[in-house]
């Protein structure tokens, strides 16, 4: 289930340490990902995360490792993102589509 709850205000990041039956299309292990607050989510053991798609949605929290980034690292973070239309052609390409 989705449910965008529109952009977060604090950023936060965490690394994929495993992807389950999302590994190749949603998740890729040991790559960074944008997680979104969701106190809903929490309470459930999951983590709300801007997938490859560049859409957010609901993972394991088990999944991944919340990283604490130095200061200022988190305005690169968000200078190097791709555009999510950009995202979402580069996950078609790797599934064998377009």
């Amino acid at each position: 289930m989705r449910i965008n709850q529109g952009r977060p205000r604090t950023r936060r990041y965490a690394v994929c340490v495993e992807a389950g039956e999302y590994e190749g299309v949603d998740l890729i292990p040991r790559k960074i990902y944008e997680v979104w607050p969701d106190d809903d989510a929490g309470s459930i053991g999951q983590l709300r995360v801007v997938d490859e798609s560049g859409e957010d949605y609901l993972f394991p929290a088990e999944y991944f490792r919340i990283l604490t980034l130095p200061p200022g690292v988190d305005r690169l973070f968000r200078k190097s993102r791709v555009p999510p239309g950009e995202r979402r052609a580069a996950a078609r390409h790797r599934r064998g589509g377009d």
